[in-house]
């Protein structure tokens, strides 16, 4: 089931004398750790009738791959890796690398045409630190991509480069421990 959220027609018959310059946040922590905000983040502005896509690239096991996106509302595609368990480890079988090089390759594209307004980027820096996506592919990406776009990163140890990059950069730190 799909829930819908109309949006009024005014959204999209609104344009401004001007482009609004896109920004890169990076959500980031010593832990892996799920990004709360993030995902309240993406809800809300999907609301408002901005076009977000969320793509998990370590996740898997709930046959989400590009071809079947969930929809969480008119406005948020949500994806995952094409693949029967979640990537813990930097070693994948081919059949795996494969799953994850073709998200990758079709979380570009979809970014290159514009598809999208704001595309979340979730444990990519764990995708880097597997050596399963290059970090000078993501940076490449990111240079590549069109100016009105924003983009999120999140994961734990997010390369400094990554950081240099980003317009804002929050850390998220336990503050006490059980």
């Amino acid at each position: 089931m799909i829930a819908q959220l109309e949006t009024s027609s005014i959204n999209s018959t609104l344009t401004l004398p001007y482009q609004v310059e896109g920004i890169v946040q990076v959500f980031t922590s010593s832990y892996r750790n799920f990004f709360t905000s993030v995902m309240a983040q993406t809800l809300r502005i999907a609301g408002q009738g901005t076009s977000v896509l969320i793509v998990q690239f370590l996740k898997g096991g709930i046959r989400q791959g590009q071809e079947r996106p969930i929809q969480l509302g008119q406005n948020l595609d949500w994806i995952r890796c094409d693949l029967p368990r979640c990537i813990d480890t930097p070693h994948l079988d081919d059949t795996e690398n494969q799953a994850l090089q073709k998200l990758w390759q079709y979380t570009q594209q979809v970014v290159y045409e514009s598809k999208y307004s704001l595309v979340v980027l979730d444990e990519l820096s764990l995708a880097i630190n597997f050596s399963l996506i290059s970090e000078s592919e993501v940076l490449a990406f990111l240079a590549k991509r069109p100016s009105h776009i924003d983009i999120i990163l999140t994961g734990p140890e997010m390369p400094k480069s990554l950081l240099n990059v980003a317009d804002q950069i929050t850390e998220i730190r336990r503050s006490h421990r059980p």
